[in-house]
Protein backbone atom coordinates (compact mmCIF):
# COMPACT_ATOMS: atom_id res chain seq x y z
CA UNK A 1 0.00 0.00 0.00
CA UNK A 2 2.94 2.36 0.61
CA UNK A 3 3.11 5.26 3.08
CA UNK A 4 1.32 8.60 3.29
CA UNK A 5 3.56 11.66 3.69
CA UNK A 6 2.38 15.06 4.89
CA UNK A 7 4.65 18.04 4.18
CA UNK A 8 3.90 21.11 6.28
CA UNK A 9 5.30 24.03 4.28
CA UNK A 10 4.42 26.87 6.66
CA UNK A 11 7.81 28.54 6.08
CA UNK A 12 8.29 27.46 2.48
CA UNK A 13 10.26 24.62 0.95
CA UNK A 14 13.56 23.98 -0.82
CA UNK A 15 15.47 20.94 -1.99
CA UNK A 16 17.85 20.75 0.96
CA UNK A 17 15.02 21.30 3.47
CA UNK A 18 13.13 18.41 1.89
CA UNK A 19 16.06 16.00 2.07
CA UNK A 20 16.80 16.96 5.67
CA UNK A 21 13.17 16.49 6.74
CA UNK A 22 12.99 13.07 5.06
CA UNK A 23 16.22 11.96 6.74
CA UNK A 24 14.87 13.10 10.09
CA UNK A 25 11.66 11.24 9.30
CA UNK A 26 13.57 7.98 8.99
CA UNK A 27 15.09 7.69 5.51
CA UNK A 28 18.23 5.54 5.63
CA UNK A 29 21.33 7.78 5.58
CA UNK A 30 23.58 4.93 4.41
CA UNK A 31 21.29 4.19 1.46
CA UNK A 32 21.35 7.88 0.52
CA UNK A 33 25.13 8.21 0.78
CA UNK A 34 25.67 5.05 -1.27
CA UNK A 35 23.33 6.34 -4.00
CA UNK A 36 25.04 9.76 -4.13
CA UNK A 37 28.49 8.19 -4.22
CA UNK A 38 27.44 6.17 -7.27
CA UNK A 39 26.58 9.27 -9.35
CA UNK A 40 29.07 10.19 -12.10
CA UNK A 41 29.44 13.57 -10.42
CA UNK A 42 32.33 15.16 -8.57
CA UNK A 43 33.31 18.44 -6.97
CA UNK A 44 31.24 18.22 -3.80
CA UNK A 45 30.77 16.55 -0.46
CA UNK A 46 27.63 16.12 1.66
CA UNK A 47 27.38 17.07 5.31
CA UNK A 48 24.43 15.80 7.38
CA UNK A 49 24.21 17.29 10.87
CA UNK A 50 21.92 18.62 13.59
CA UNK A 51 21.37 22.36 13.99
CA UNK A 52 19.34 24.56 16.33
CA UNK A 53 16.45 26.60 14.96
CA UNK A 54 14.71 28.70 17.64
CA UNK A 55 15.84 26.15 20.18
CA UNK A 56 14.58 23.18 18.14
CA UNK A 57 16.86 20.29 17.19
CA UNK A 58 16.58 20.07 13.40
CA UNK A 59 18.28 17.98 10.71
CA UNK A 60 20.44 19.83 8.19
CA UNK A 61 21.47 18.56 4.75
CA UNK A 62 24.30 20.56 3.22
CA UNK A 63 25.97 20.13 -0.17
CA UNK A 64 29.45 21.67 0.05
CA UNK A 65 31.18 22.43 -3.24
CA UNK A 66 34.93 22.14 -3.71
CA UNK A 67 34.84 25.49 -5.49
CA UNK A 68 33.83 28.20 -3.04
CA UNK A 69 30.09 28.80 -3.32
CA UNK A 70 28.67 32.17 -2.33
CA UNK A 71 25.16 31.62 -3.58
CA UNK A 72 23.91 32.07 -0.03
CA UNK A 73 25.05 35.70 -0.12
CA UNK A 74 21.93 37.63 0.87
CA UNK A 75 23.61 40.91 0.03
CA UNK A 76 23.62 39.86 -3.61
CA UNK A 77 20.06 38.54 -3.78
CA UNK A 78 18.25 41.04 -1.60
CA UNK A 79 20.30 44.22 -1.38
CA UNK A 80 18.52 46.11 -4.15
CA UNK A 81 17.20 49.27 -2.63
CA UNK A 82 15.91 48.28 0.79
CA UNK A 83 17.73 45.19 2.03
CA UNK A 84 15.45 42.40 3.27
CA UNK A 85 16.27 39.19 5.04
CA UNK A 86 14.76 36.50 2.89
CA UNK A 87 14.58 32.77 3.23
CA UNK A 88 15.19 31.22 -0.18
CA UNK A 89 17.94 28.81 -1.14
CA UNK A 90 19.52 30.33 -4.23
CA UNK A 91 22.14 27.60 -4.48
CA UNK A 92 19.44 25.36 -5.91
CA UNK A 93 17.47 27.85 -8.01
CA UNK A 94 16.25 26.39 -11.23
CA UNK A 95 16.24 29.56 -13.21
CA UNK A 96 18.78 31.16 -15.42
CA UNK A 97 17.51 34.43 -13.95
CA UNK A 98 18.83 33.48 -10.52
CA UNK A 99 22.35 32.69 -11.56
CA UNK A 100 24.89 35.25 -10.41
CA UNK A 101 26.22 34.98 -13.98
CA UNK A 102 29.27 37.23 -14.36
CA UNK A 103 28.95 38.39 -10.76
CA UNK A 104 32.24 38.56 -8.90
CA UNK A 105 31.32 35.50 -6.85
CA UNK A 106 31.71 33.32 -9.94
CA UNK A 107 29.28 31.14 -11.85
CA UNK A 108 28.23 27.52 -11.94
CA UNK A 109 28.57 25.25 -14.93
CA UNK A 110 25.74 25.22 -17.43
CA UNK A 111 24.11 21.88 -18.12
CA UNK A 112 21.36 20.82 -20.48
CA UNK A 113 18.63 18.30 -19.69
CA UNK A 114 20.41 15.51 -21.55
CA UNK A 115 23.54 15.90 -19.41
CA UNK A 116 21.48 15.87 -16.22
CA UNK A 117 19.56 12.76 -17.31
CA UNK A 118 22.84 10.98 -18.06
CA UNK A 119 24.07 11.76 -14.54
CA UNK A 120 20.86 10.43 -12.97
CA UNK A 121 20.78 7.25 -15.06
CA UNK A 122 24.47 6.69 -14.42
CA UNK A 123 23.91 6.28 -10.68
CA UNK A 124 23.14 3.09 -8.78
CA UNK A 125 19.57 4.08 -7.90
CA UNK A 126 16.35 2.09 -7.89
CA UNK A 127 14.18 2.56 -10.96
CA UNK A 128 11.56 4.35 -8.89
CA UNK A 129 14.12 6.80 -7.52
CA UNK A 130 15.51 7.45 -11.01
CA UNK A 131 12.04 7.99 -12.46
CA UNK A 132 11.17 10.45 -9.68
CA UNK A 133 14.41 12.44 -10.08
CA UNK A 134 13.82 12.65 -13.83
CA UNK A 135 10.23 13.76 -13.27
CA UNK A 136 11.34 16.54 -10.93
CA UNK A 137 13.87 17.87 -13.45
CA UNK A 138 11.34 17.64 -16.27
CA UNK A 139 8.93 19.77 -14.24
CA UNK A 140 11.65 22.38 -13.72
CA UNK A 141 12.67 22.27 -17.40
CA UNK A 142 9.09 22.78 -18.58
CA UNK A 143 8.70 25.77 -16.26
CA UNK A 144 12.00 27.23 -17.46
CA UNK A 145 11.10 26.70 -21.10
CA UNK A 146 7.83 28.57 -20.59
CA UNK A 147 9.54 31.39 -18.70
CA UNK A 148 12.16 31.87 -21.44
CA UNK A 149 9.95 31.17 -24.45
CA UNK A 150 11.98 28.18 -25.60
CA UNK A 151 11.80 24.38 -25.64
CA UNK A 152 12.79 21.89 -22.96
CA UNK A 153 15.72 20.51 -24.95
CA UNK A 154 17.11 24.04 -25.38
CA UNK A 155 16.95 24.92 -21.69
CA UNK A 156 20.38 25.22 -20.09
CA UNK A 157 20.41 25.32 -16.34
CA UNK A 158 22.68 27.34 -14.15
CA UNK A 159 22.28 26.44 -10.46
CA UNK A 160 19.84 23.57 -10.98
CA UNK A 161 22.27 22.08 -13.45
CA UNK A 162 25.09 22.63 -10.98
CA UNK A 163 26.34 19.97 -8.65
CA UNK A 164 24.53 21.05 -5.50
CA UNK A 165 21.07 21.05 -7.05
CA UNK A 166 21.51 17.74 -8.88
CA UNK A 167 22.45 16.26 -5.52
CA UNK A 168 19.40 17.82 -3.82
CA UNK A 169 16.98 16.42 -6.40
CA UNK A 170 18.52 12.95 -6.50
CA UNK A 171 18.76 12.85 -2.69
CA UNK A 172 15.07 13.76 -2.33
CA UNK A 173 14.08 11.04 -4.81
CA UNK A 174 16.22 8.42 -3.04
CA UNK A 175 14.77 9.30 0.38
CA UNK A 176 11.17 9.25 -0.87
CA UNK A 177 11.77 5.86 -2.46
CA UNK A 178 13.47 4.54 0.67
CA UNK A 179 10.49 5.61 2.80
CA UNK A 180 8.10 3.98 0.26
CA UNK A 181 6.02 7.14 -0.07
CA UNK A 182 3.06 6.60 -2.39
CA UNK A 183 0.73 9.40 -1.21
CA UNK A 184 1.78 12.96 -0.38
CA UNK A 185 -0.47 15.56 1.24
CA UNK A 186 0.30 19.27 0.82
CA UNK A 187 -2.34 21.55 2.32
CA UNK A 188 -0.64 24.89 1.61
CA UNK A 189 2.74 26.27 0.64
CA UNK A 190 3.78 29.58 2.19
CA UNK A 191 5.47 32.03 -0.18
CA UNK A 192 6.90 35.43 0.67
CA UNK A 193 6.67 38.86 -0.89
CA UNK A 194 9.05 41.31 -2.49
CA UNK A 195 11.67 40.65 -5.11
CA UNK A 196 14.97 38.95 -5.75
CA UNK A 197 17.95 40.07 -7.84
CA UNK A 198 19.25 37.90 -10.67
CA UNK A 199 21.56 38.11 -13.64
CA UNK A 200 18.77 39.65 -15.73
CA UNK A 201 17.57 42.17 -13.17
CA UNK A 202 14.95 42.19 -10.41
CA UNK A 203 12.25 39.49 -10.30
CA UNK A 204 9.06 39.53 -8.28
CA UNK A 205 8.46 36.72 -5.78
CA UNK A 206 7.27 34.08 -6.57
CA UNK A 207 9.83 33.87 -9.35
CA UNK A 208 8.70 32.75 -12.84
CA UNK A 209 9.75 29.09 -12.46
CA UNK A 210 7.87 28.69 -9.18
CA UNK A 211 4.84 30.47 -10.60
CA UNK A 212 4.72 28.24 -13.70
CA UNK A 213 5.18 25.08 -11.64
CA UNK A 214 2.35 26.13 -9.32
CA UNK A 215 0.14 26.94 -12.30
CA UNK A 216 0.75 23.59 -14.00
CA UNK A 217 0.46 21.40 -10.90
CA UNK A 218 -2.14 23.17 -8.77
CA UNK A 219 0.16 23.78 -5.81
CA UNK A 220 -1.87 25.46 -3.01
CA UNK A 221 0.21 28.62 -2.57
CA UNK A 222 -0.38 30.96 0.35
CA UNK A 223 1.27 34.39 0.36
CA UNK A 224 2.43 35.46 3.80
CA UNK A 225 3.48 38.92 4.96
CA UNK A 226 7.24 38.26 4.90
CA UNK A 227 9.81 39.81 2.65
CA UNK A 228 11.83 37.17 0.84
CA UNK A 229 11.60 34.11 -1.37
CA UNK A 230 10.29 31.17 0.65
CA UNK A 231 9.74 28.66 -2.17
CA UNK A 232 12.55 27.69 -4.52
CA UNK A 233 11.98 26.15 -7.94
CA UNK A 234 13.52 22.89 -6.75
CA UNK A 235 11.22 22.77 -3.74
CA UNK A 236 8.18 23.57 -5.88
CA UNK A 237 9.14 20.91 -8.43
CA UNK A 238 9.52 18.22 -5.75
CA UNK A 239 6.04 19.05 -4.46
CA UNK A 240 4.57 19.04 -7.96
CA UNK A 241 6.10 15.63 -8.65
CA UNK A 242 4.81 13.89 -5.52
CA UNK A 243 1.67 15.74 -4.35
CA UNK A 244 -1.46 13.56 -4.53
CA UNK A 245 -3.79 15.37 -2.09
CA UNK A 246 -4.34 18.89 -0.75
CA UNK A 247 -6.38 18.02 2.35
CA UNK A 248 -5.64 16.04 5.49
CA UNK A 249 -7.91 13.11 6.39
CA UNK A 250 -10.54 13.90 9.00
CA UNK A 251 -8.78 11.69 11.54
CA UNK A 252 -5.30 10.27 11.39
CA UNK A 253 -2.44 8.94 13.46
CA UNK A 254 1.10 10.36 13.21
CA UNK A 255 3.46 7.41 12.75
CA UNK A 256 6.69 9.40 12.50
CA UNK A 257 7.82 13.01 12.11
CA UNK A 258 10.91 14.93 11.05
CA UNK A 259 12.16 18.49 10.58
CA UNK A 260 14.49 19.87 7.93
CA UNK A 261 16.40 23.14 8.30
CA UNK A 262 16.69 25.93 5.78
CA UNK A 263 20.02 27.69 5.37
CA UNK A 264 19.00 31.26 6.14
CA UNK A 265 18.22 32.98 9.36
CA UNK A 266 14.60 34.03 9.32
CA UNK A 267 11.91 34.78 11.86
CA UNK A 268 10.05 32.45 12.12
CA UNK A 269 12.82 29.95 11.32
CA UNK A 270 12.87 28.15 7.99
CA UNK A 271 11.83 24.62 8.94
CA UNK A 272 10.05 22.03 6.83
CA UNK A 273 8.07 19.50 8.88
CA UNK A 274 7.41 16.04 7.46
CA UNK A 275 5.02 13.50 8.96
CA UNK A 276 4.09 9.94 8.10
CA UNK A 277 0.36 9.52 8.63
CA UNK A 278 -2.06 6.65 8.97
CA UNK A 279 -5.68 7.50 8.24
CA UNK A 280 -8.03 6.19 10.91
CA UNK A 281 -11.05 4.24 9.74
CA UNK A 282 -13.47 1.68 11.07
CA UNK A 283 -13.28 1.08 14.80
CA UNK A 284 -10.12 3.21 15.03
CA UNK A 285 -11.99 6.24 13.65
CA UNK A 286 -14.74 5.80 16.23
CA UNK A 287 -12.20 6.76 18.87
CA UNK A 288 -14.15 5.16 21.74
CA UNK A 289 -12.22 1.93 21.94
CA UNK A 290 -15.51 0.01 21.86
CA UNK A 291 -15.83 -3.05 19.72
CA UNK A 292 -17.75 -2.51 16.52
CA UNK A 293 -17.96 -3.14 12.81
CA UNK A 294 -18.09 -0.39 10.23
CA UNK A 295 -18.78 -0.29 6.52
CA UNK A 296 -18.98 2.40 3.83
CA UNK A 297 -21.92 2.94 1.51
CA UNK A 298 -21.13 4.72 -1.75
CA UNK A 299 -24.04 6.20 -3.69
CA UNK A 300 -24.48 8.03 -6.96
CA UNK A 301 -27.34 8.79 -9.37
CA UNK A 302 -26.82 8.14 -13.06
CA UNK A 303 -29.29 9.16 -15.78
CA UNK A 304 -27.16 9.16 -18.93
CA UNK A 305 -25.33 5.83 -18.86
CA UNK A 306 -26.13 2.67 -20.85
CA UNK A 307 -27.25 -0.56 -19.23
CA UNK A 308 -24.20 -2.32 -20.61
CA UNK A 309 -21.86 0.18 -18.93
CA UNK A 310 -23.69 -0.14 -15.63
CA UNK A 311 -23.55 -3.94 -15.80
CA UNK A 312 -19.83 -3.88 -16.57
CA UNK A 313 -19.26 -1.42 -13.72
CA UNK A 314 -21.01 -3.79 -11.30
CA UNK A 315 -18.78 -6.67 -12.39
CA UNK A 316 -15.64 -4.58 -11.90
CA UNK A 317 -16.77 -3.37 -8.47
CA UNK A 318 -17.45 -6.89 -7.22
CA UNK A 319 -14.17 -8.16 -8.64
CA UNK A 320 -12.25 -5.37 -6.86
CA UNK A 321 -13.58 -6.04 -3.37
CA UNK A 322 -17.08 -4.55 -3.05
CA UNK A 323 -19.18 -6.35 -0.44
CA UNK A 324 -22.36 -5.72 -2.41
CA UNK A 325 -23.47 -3.69 -5.43
CA UNK A 326 -27.02 -2.91 -6.47
CA UNK A 327 -29.07 -0.48 -8.55
CA UNK A 328 -32.42 1.13 -7.73
CA UNK A 329 -34.64 2.80 -10.35
CA UNK A 330 -35.27 6.47 -9.57
CA UNK A 331 -36.74 9.54 -11.27
CA UNK A 332 -34.56 12.65 -11.40
CA UNK A 333 -35.00 16.23 -12.59
CA UNK A 334 -37.38 16.71 -15.52
CA UNK A 335 -38.81 13.25 -14.76
CA UNK A 336 -35.82 11.53 -16.31
CA UNK A 337 -35.66 7.80 -15.43
CA UNK A 338 -32.32 6.93 -13.87
CA UNK A 339 -30.55 4.50 -11.57
CA UNK A 340 -29.10 4.98 -8.12
CA UNK A 341 -25.94 2.92 -7.73
CA UNK A 342 -25.14 1.74 -4.21
CA UNK A 343 -21.93 0.01 -3.17
CA UNK A 344 -21.07 -1.48 0.21
CA UNK A 345 -17.36 -1.76 0.97
CA UNK A 346 -14.68 -1.56 3.64
CA UNK A 347 -12.17 1.26 4.03
CA UNK A 348 -9.38 -0.74 2.39
CA UNK A 349 -11.17 -0.85 -0.95
CA UNK A 350 -13.11 2.44 -0.85
CA UNK A 351 -10.82 4.62 -2.98
CA UNK A 352 -10.31 1.95 -5.64
CA UNK A 353 -14.06 1.41 -5.89
CA UNK A 354 -14.72 5.15 -6.19
CA UNK A 355 -12.20 5.29 -9.05
CA UNK A 356 -14.01 2.42 -10.80
CA UNK A 357 -17.34 4.23 -10.51
CA UNK A 358 -15.86 7.41 -12.00
CA UNK A 359 -14.16 5.43 -14.77
CA UNK A 360 -17.06 3.23 -15.88
CA UNK A 361 -20.10 5.50 -15.37
CA UNK A 362 -20.95 9.09 -16.31
CA UNK A 363 -21.25 10.32 -12.74
CA UNK A 364 -19.30 13.36 -11.57
CA UNK A 365 -19.88 12.91 -7.85
CA UNK A 366 -20.17 10.14 -5.26
CA UNK A 367 -21.83 10.36 -1.85
CA UNK A 368 -20.41 8.22 0.93
CA UNK A 369 -21.59 7.38 4.42
CA UNK A 370 -19.90 5.29 7.08
CA UNK A 371 -22.26 2.95 8.94
CA UNK A 372 -21.81 1.02 12.13
CA UNK A 373 -23.33 -2.43 11.83
CA UNK A 374 -23.94 -5.60 13.84
CA UNK A 375 -22.56 -8.72 12.20
CA UNK A 376 -23.03 -12.32 13.31
CA UNK A 377 -19.86 -14.40 13.69
CA UNK A 378 -19.35 -16.54 10.62
CA UNK A 379 -17.05 -19.21 9.26
CA UNK A 380 -16.68 -20.86 5.86
CA UNK A 381 -16.25 -24.53 5.12
CA UNK A 382 -17.70 -27.44 3.15
CA UNK A 383 -19.83 -30.49 3.80
CA UNK A 384 -20.32 -33.80 2.06
CA UNK A 385 -23.89 -34.68 0.97
CA UNK A 386 -25.44 -37.55 -0.96
CA UNK A 387 -25.40 -35.22 -3.96
CA UNK A 388 -21.74 -34.18 -3.60
CA UNK A 389 -19.46 -31.72 -1.81
CA UNK A 390 -20.97 -28.27 -1.20
CA UNK A 391 -19.30 -25.17 0.24
CA UNK A 392 -21.17 -23.60 3.14
CA UNK A 393 -21.24 -20.49 5.31
CA UNK A 394 -21.97 -21.10 8.99
CA UNK A 395 -23.24 -18.27 11.24
CA UNK A 396 -23.68 -18.24 15.01
CA UNK A 397 -26.83 -16.63 16.44
CA UNK A 398 -26.86 -14.63 19.71
CA UNK A 399 -28.30 -17.63 21.57
CA UNK A 400 -25.38 -19.79 20.47
CA UNK A 401 -27.26 -21.81 17.89
CA UNK A 402 -25.91 -22.11 14.37
CA UNK A 403 -27.25 -21.94 10.83
CA UNK A 404 -25.63 -23.22 7.67
CA UNK A 405 -26.14 -21.66 4.26
CA UNK A 406 -24.90 -23.39 1.10
CA UNK A 407 -23.07 -21.37 -1.55
CA UNK A 408 -25.32 -20.61 -4.50
CA UNK A 409 -22.81 -21.59 -7.20
CA UNK A 410 -22.30 -25.08 -5.76
CA UNK A 411 -26.05 -25.72 -5.33
CA UNK A 412 -26.81 -24.49 -8.84
CA UNK A 413 -24.00 -26.57 -10.37
CA UNK A 414 -25.21 -29.82 -8.74
CA UNK A 415 -28.83 -29.10 -9.66
CA UNK A 416 -27.83 -28.73 -13.32
CA UNK A 417 -25.63 -31.83 -13.31
CA UNK A 418 -28.29 -34.06 -11.71
CA UNK A 419 -31.33 -32.51 -13.33
CA UNK A 420 -33.03 -31.83 -10.00
CA UNK A 421 -34.47 -28.67 -8.47
CA UNK A 422 -32.45 -26.04 -6.67
CA UNK A 423 -34.64 -26.45 -3.57
CA UNK A 424 -33.93 -30.20 -3.41
CA UNK A 425 -30.16 -29.65 -3.34
CA UNK A 426 -30.46 -26.72 -0.92
CA UNK A 427 -32.43 -28.84 1.53
CA UNK A 428 -29.53 -31.31 1.77
CA UNK A 429 -27.42 -28.67 3.53
CA UNK A 430 -29.52 -25.98 5.25
CA UNK A 431 -30.36 -26.45 8.89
Amino acid sequence: MGNTLYLECQTGISGDMTVAALLDLGADQEVLEKALDSLPLSGYRVEISRVKKSGLDVCDFHVILEEDNHDHDMEYLYDHGAHSHGHGHPQEHATEEHSPGAHAHGRHAHRGMQEILEIIHGGDLTERAKDLAVRIFNIIAQAEAKAHGTTVDQVHFHEVGAVDSIVDVVAAAVCLDNLDVTETIVTEVAEGRGSVRCAHGILTVPVPAVLHIAEASGLPLHTVNRQGELVTPTGAAILAAIMTKTALPERYRVIASGMGAGKREYDPPSILRAMMLQELAGEEEAGSGAEGDFIWKLETNVDDCSGESLGFCMEELLATGARDVYYSPVYMKKNRPAYELKVLCDEEHRRKLENIIFLHTTTIGIRRTRYERTVLPRTSGACETSLGRIRIKCVTLPDGSQRRYPEYEDVASIARERGCSYQEVYAQVKI
